[in-house]
C-alpha cells in the first residue's frame, strides 16, 4: 500500500491545478506521484518544469525519450514508472512491438541502430553504479549530437529520481497505465503492479 495518500485536486495551489488539468487531458489522469509530491509545492513545481524540459523539449523524438525512460525504469525495477512509460511510449507513437520488446533492443528487428545506441546508453546509465563507457558514448555520437546526448542522459537521470520516489513511496498505480502495462509489457517482460496495485492497498 502507498506510504502517503495523494492530495486531492482542491488541496493544491491553483497554478499546480492548471498543470494537473494538462496531465489529465494528455494522459487521461493525474499521476498519484505528483499529487503526493505537491505537499511541498515548490518541489512539485520544480519537478514539473524539469520533466517538461527533459521529455518534451529538444530534438530527440518524444517516442525515443519515452523508450529510454522505460528501459531505465526496467533496470531500476520501479513498476510504477514502467507502467507510466509504457503508457507514454504508446501515446507518443511507439509501436506495441517496440514497447513489448524494449528489453530486447539489441536483437529485436524493430529498433534502428540509432535507437539501439540510445537504449544501450540508457540501460548502462541506469545501472547502479552506472556502467556507461566511452564506447557507449562514441556509438551514441554516431547518431546524436552532444546536445541530444544531454537530452538522453537527462531522461535517464530524471527517472533515477522518479524511480526512487515511486518505489520508496509505493505509489498506487492508476488504472489506465496499469492496463496499458498489462497489455504491452505484462507478457514479454512479466510486468505486474506488485506493491503499487490497488489490491496491495486493500491488503
Amino acid at each position: 500500500m502507498p506510504h502517503m495518500k495523494p492530495l486531492e485536486f482542491n488541496e493544491v495551489p491553483e497554478d499546480i491545478q492548471e498543470r494537473f488539468i494538462h496531465y489529465k487531458k494528455t494522459r487521461g489522469f493525474t499521476p498519484n506521484s505528483i499529487q503526493t509530491m505537491a505537499r511541498r509545492p515548490n518541489i512539485v513545481r520544480a519537478f514539473m518544469q524539469l520533466n517538461q524540459a527533459v521529455l518534451y523539449e529538444g530534438t530527440v523524438s518524444e517516442e525515443l525519450k519515452m523508450l529510454v525512460s522505460l528501459i531505465a525504469s526496467q533496470v531500476a525495477g520501479c513498476r510504477y514508472c514502467q507502467a507510466h512509460m509504457a503508457n507514454l511510449s504508446k501515446i507518443y507513437q511507439a509501436s506495441a512491438e517496440k514497447i513489448a520488446r524494449v528489453w530486447e533492443f539489441e536483437t529485436a528487428g524493430c529498433f534502428s541502430e540509432a535507437e539501439r545506441a540510445a537504449l544501450r546508453l540508457a540501460y548502462k546509465g541506469a545501472l547502479s553504479p552506472a556502467q556507461a563507457t566511452e564506447e557507449d558514448f562514441s556509438e551514441a555520437y554516431e547518431y546524436f549530437d552532444e546536445a541530444e546526448v544531454v537530452e538522453i542522459v537527462a531522461a535517464i537521470a530524471l527517472f533515477g529520481f522518479l524511480n526512487r520516489w515511486n518505489d520508496t513511496m509505493a505509489t498506487e498505480l492508476e488504472e489506465l497505465p496499469a492496463s496499458v502495462a498489462a497489455e504491452t509489457i505484462g507478457g514479454s517482460y512479466g510486468w505486474e503492479a506488485g506493491k503499487h496495485s490497488r489490491q496491495a492497498r486493500q491488503e
